[in-house]
């Protein structure tokens, strides 16, 4: 099998497709290709139960985002200002980059 592959990255702007948190905004933390996820800023809260450690002497209940499938988000274009999909365009100095689909705006 290859090397697995997400279509957006860190600090992209993204909008949540479907679940939970459907049509909320926030930026790409973290991708994890291999399990095709991300992590989004604001998205998929969950509570964790702390122990007491030297960072969190009081221990207790924390909030913090957890990892969402990849496939449920979609690409935001601030131009458009809506989800939009991408494709790829070679620049005139050769590098590849990647364009909003409607409005040929350069994500």
């Amino acid at each position: 099998m290859g090397k697995a592959k997400i279509h957006v990255r860190e600090g992209d702007t993204v909008v949540v497709l479907s679940g939970k948190d459907k049509g909320k905004k926030g930026k790409v933390l973290r991708g994890f290709p291999s399990e095709e996820k991300v992590l989004i800023e604001g998205v998929n809260m969950i509570k964790k139960h702390t122990r007491p450690s030297q960072q969190n002497p009081q221990g207790g209940i924390v909030e913090q985002e957890a990892p969402i499938y990849a496939d449920k988000v979609m690409l935001f274009c601030s131009k458009c200002d809506r989800p939009v999909r991408t494709g790829k365009k070679v620049t005139d100095a050769g590098e590849k980059e990647r364009i909003c689909k409607k409005c040929g705006k350069s994500l």
